[in-house]
């Protein structure tokens, strides 16, 4: 026997960022929109706990217990008291390191395919509380949607959305480390008064009534600054589809992954057309959002 669970990437359409806390970690007013790009993640018993990867970039991928799968099933059997004993196999389409939630997807996809396959019965609450012991992103993984993170992002409200909104992602010719972006916003605020993170007003209104227009204008993320400085190439992805027409041009959560918010599908499909001929990315790929989090299949 053995259990799939889809699960999806996310786009920041705010990310809000507080000043370095005495934990390390940073406040965020983080809005999540899950969009249809999937990783497929399978669990079979096996003998010890192992992990295999497939997909691009799939070589990136760790196979070691240091992924987040594997990590999401250690919790779970720990709690439960059994052994960790399958083998979970991750077929990616998520860039990695690309600051869509690949790994925490994963991390997600894992901890519901196993409560599954194991029939550990664990609520909801139980698995979110799992989730946010695993990384900031990963609960919003397990939900999906479109949602209001505070605290490391791991603390959610569901939000609602009036309409789908339209995507594009271009793929960066190299990743970008999420702990060394947030080093280098530290860096950049040295000096600086950094403002309690609070959602936009406008940014859950547009949400709320599906008016991508309205969304273009208020997307904003805290760490595009210290993105762009590690890789300023970006810059000349986020100019192309500019020019193309989007509505709203931003490095996605972390980065290096860009994102353009289109007016609509035939939009979506002219702007990421002008981001392939333009040389300043490696992969296009257009989405629609908001969509499920983690389902078994």
């Amino acid at each position: 026997m053995s259990v799939t669970v889809r699960v999806p990437a996310k786009v920041n359409v705010q990310l809000a960022v507080g000043a370095a806390r005495p934990d390390g970690f940073h406040d965020l007013a983080n809005v999540f929109l899950a969009v249809g790009l999937y990783d497929e993640v399978t669990v079979t018993p096996a003998e010890e706990l192992r992990i295999t990867c497939e997909g691009p970039d799939a070589h990136e991928v760790p196979l070691d217990r240091t992924n987040l799968a594997a990590r999401a099933a250690i919790a779970l059997a720990a709690r439960r008291g059994i052994e960790p004993n399958v083998h979970i196999h991750i077929a990616k389409d998520i860039p990695v390191a690309g600051g869509m939630a690949g790994g925490s997807a994963d991390g997600a996809g894992a901890l519901l395919a196993c409560n599954t396959l194991w029939g550990t019965a664990a609520s909801r609450a139980e698995l979110l509380a799992i989730c946010a012991e695993l990384g900031s992103d990963v609960p919003f993984s397990l939900a999906g949607g479109a949602a209001l993170g505070i605290g490391r992002g791991e603390q959610l409200t569901a939000l609602d959305v009036g309409g789908t909104f339209h995507w594009v992602f271009a793929m960066a010719g190299r990743g970008l480390s999420t702990p060394a972006v947030f080093r280098e916003f530290d860096r950049l605020a040295e000096g600086r008064e950094i403002p309690e993170p609070v959602a936009s007003a406008e940014l859950l209104e547009a949400l709320a009534k599906g008016d991508a227009d309205a969304l273009g204008a208020a997307v904003s993320n805290d760490l595009q600054p210290a993105a762009l400085s590690l890789f300023p190439e970006l810059a000349d992805t986020l100019d192309a589809g500019r020019g193309a027409g989007a509505l709203a041009a931003l490095v996605s959560g972390s980065g290096p992954t860009t994102a353009f918010l289109a007016r609509d599908s035939e939009s979506a499909e002219k702007v990421a057309a002008a981001l392939r001929a333009s040389g300043t990315c490696r992969a296009v790929r257009t989405a629609e959002g908001p969509v499920a989090g983690a389902t078994v299949v």
